[in-house]
């Protein structure tokens, strides 16, 4: 797929998908003769890793170390290294439902700020 498909398909500005390009995070998979971006599945897929991620204030280098790690996860059956990106990404989901957690009591006050000018509003 062409990057236009591709911000399509995962909802992305093309800013954004050639930002995650340069970083590194995101490489399309091939390049036509004309030099332009294919992106294959498994390029979306991790697209849209990185759009979930955004989201609950992960960083780029965060976003880095973690798709490493699924990447080494992917290459590797067994060994040492396989139990420390396990608990990589252990570490990770805890870390994102925790995030989570916040932005719930987050919202739940922005509903309580906004559902108060409702009442203020219908009281006027």
């Amino acid at each position: 797929m062409h990057i236009g498909e591709v911000a399509s398909r995962t909802e992305l500005s093309l800013r954004t998908i050639r930002h995650y390009d340069e970083a590194g995070l995101v490489v399309p998979s091939a390049r036509t003769p004309g030099g332009f971006r294919v992106y294959t599945d498994a390029d979306i897929a991790r697209l849209m890793l990185v759009r979930r991620m955004k989201p609950l204030g992960f960083t780029l280098e965060q976003m880095r170390e973690l798709l490493e790690a699924s990447d080494r996860l992917d290459a590797t059956s067994t060994g040492e290294g396989r139990e420390q990106d396990l608990e990589k990404l252990r570490a990770f989901e805890r870390d994102a439902q925790q995030r989570c957690a916040d932005l719930r009591v987050q919202l739940e006050r922005a509903e309580d700020f906004a559902a108060t000018l409702r009442r203020r509003l219908d009281d006027a």
